[in-house]
């Protein structure tokens, strides 16, 4: 019998993600199985002990009261697909690490707002898209996500042209960039919920960045599988 934590990770349905595989290694070394959920990608109906919500394209603008009308590469399936697992996780109390695209729509979905592009904010932070930890990013001295990374300044990478902007209900801002744009966000009652806006997943090889898979999978208020199962909706 698998007695690993289970960990299922949305994304994108392409066969080819680099971040799912990136991921699911991440949290293979942790010592979890991941399982990876998609529009393509059906659940396999065994509940989950934790959610990472992954990055990816736009939020569609209507879920941030964003411009309709601005040019953005959507995705409404997987907006749908997420938001019902987020609902899904705050409802059943599962742990969620929101990574990029991820934090963002958890933060939509707790009634925060988006900067719909931050490309002409940017002034101290260097800005082409890369996986490599080019951005420094400053962590509040007391805040959750610093004690798990160890550090209060990060090297981190950079895939996002929006951030969040209003943090929702229950968040707090815990991390922003040189040009002050938020980075990082975590529930203010105690419940395990994490948003980074850069990508750990492909940082794992840095102790700083896999502490955060490594938190997902600790301190877990039960293991009854009394929370959401891994069913569709």
């Amino acid at each position: 019998m698998d007695t690993r934590l289970r960990v299922g990770v949305t994304g994108s349905g392409r066969k080819w993600s680099p971040s799912w595989w990136c991921a699911q290694l991440a949290l293979r070394m942790a010592g979890a199985h991941p399982e990876r959920i998609s529009v393509r990608h059906a659940p396999s109906g065994i509940p989950l002990d934790a959610l990472i919500i992954g990055g990816g394209d736009d939020i569609s603008p209507e879920h941030y009261n964003g411009d309709i009308n601005e040019k953005v590469k959507i995705d409404p399936d997987r907006d749908a697909l997420e938001i019902a697992w987020i609902h899904k996780a705050l409802e059943h109390n599962i742990p969620l690490l929101g990574i990029c695209r991820g934090a963002q729509l958890i933060n939509c979905v707790l009634g925060g707002a988006l900067h719909q592009d931050i490309r002409h904010m940017r002034k101290l932070t260097y800005n082409r898209p890369g996986l490599l930890p080019t951005k420094q990013v400053q962590l509040e001295k007391d805040s959750r996500v610093s004690a798990i990374c160890g550090a209060r300044k990060l090297r981190v990478n950079s895939l996002h042209h929006q951030a969040i902007k209003v943090p929702g209900a229950g968040l707090k801002v815990v991390g922003r960039d040189l040009d002050f744009i938020v980075q990082a966000v975590e529930c203010v009652s105690g419940r395990k919920i994490i948003g980074v806006q850069w990508h750990p997943e492909y940082l794992f090889y840095l102790p700083s960045q896999f502490a955060l898979f490594r938190w997902l999978l600790q301190e877990q208020p039960h293991r009854k599988h009394a929370h959401a199962s891994s069913g569709r909706g």
